[in-house]
């Protein structure tokens, strides 16, 4: 990413794609037959699409609050197409309903606090930002779990700490949204601890639905109090943000996570885990190539932003060859 300044985008795009391509192919397993291909393929372009959520959010002039609104209400609609929704929902218990409630309000405040950042920033920033939500995990999750703190990942969680530091001293202009990047990866973290027991007693779909539906509810409920603090802001979206929010809230929200779905049916965790870890990445590049991020940014940010995401990437590989040493734990 350091090179970003130096190498035409388009080159830096083709290189970056065929280090990674190449760097897959070392770290997969040798034979993958046609399923598993086909959803490792799916699974990337997911990844893929789901990099573009950041550049919708910066090219929709609604604030993030109203952002998040409108698409917590278009993708949950849009859900409401879903035959495995129907299907699977009347055996989500009525006492747990409550409870992936107050997940969605997570979810909420994580869009609002991701949006925020990069309105008071700009996209780079705040994708590097998000990318901390493993270190947040590393603590988070055993607290929740009750499971042992992994050493390993309290030493990548500290290798991390400098890098925060570097991009503070050097983006001087853009603090708010860092740390408004940072909190959203604090409530990203939290809330796929919680999804993850709940993901284990029911069928995805149904929670989502009801995640981001209460979400929707709990958003409209506190309306009147956010315009009341804030009483220019714009709640009608124009006709170029209404054709932004259909793609953000359906091409980029509602098919992906269909898609993504079936993917994990065929493809490890470690797999997935690495494959994911792109989203970032490729947010990023994309920021430089559409908004020329890369011209307002120091060469420090970057060095910082490298290597978070270098600890991301290695996080995967370093839990795979501990877990490997110490099964038990």
């Amino acid at each position: 990413i350091i090179f970003v300044k130096k190498v035409s985008l388009p080159n830096f795009l083709f290189y970056y794609y065929t280090a990674v391509t190449e760097i897959k192919l070392l770290i997969l397993p040798a034979y993958m037959n046609a399923d598993q291909k086909r959803a490792y393929l799916i699974l990337h372009i997911c990844v893929f699409i789901w990099g573009f959520t950041a550049i919708l959010g910066n090219l929709i002039s609604l604030q993030e609050t109203v952002l998040v609104w409108y698409r917590m209400g278009i993708t949950s609609v849009s859900l409401l197409f879903i035959p495995a929704l129907w299907s699977n929902i009347k055996n989500v218990p009525k006492k747990e309903i409550l409870k992936i409630a107050g997940i969605g309000v997570l979810v909420a405040l994580h869009w609002i606090t991701f949006y925020g950042a990069i309105k008071y920033s700009v996209v780079s920033v705040a994708l590097t930002a998000l990318a901390t939500t493993s270190f947040f995990t590393s603590f988070i999750e055993p607290l929740f779990m009750k499971t042992k703190i992994k050493f390993w990942e309290v030493l990548s969680g500290a290798a991390i700490i400098p890098a925060i530091y570097l991009i503070f001293y050097f983006t001087g202009e853009y603090k708010i949204g860092f740390i408004l990047g940072l909190l959203s990866a604090l409530l990203a973290a939290i809330f796929s601890v919680l999804n993850k027991k709940m993901i284990a007693k029911h069928h995805a779909v149904p929670i989502t639905f009801i995640e981001l539906s209460c979400g929707f509810i709990f958003l409209c409920v506190s309306m009147p109090v956010y315009f009341q603090i804030f009483e220019d802001v714009t709640l009608l979206p124009t006709q170029k943000d209404w054709f932004y929010l259909c793609i953000l809230s359906v091409l980029c929200t509602t098919i992906p996570f269909i898609l993504s779905l079936n993917s994990l049916r065929h493809l490890s965790a470690f797999t997935s885990n690495i494959t994911i870890n792109l989203e970032p990445v490729y947010g990023i590049l994309l920021a430089s190539a559409i908004f020329k991020d890369h011209k307002n940014l120091h060469t420090g940010f970057y060095f910082g932003a490298g290597i978070i995401l270098l600890i991301v990437f290695l996080n995967p590989l370093i839990n795979k060859y501990f877990n490997k040493r110490n099964p038990v734990n």
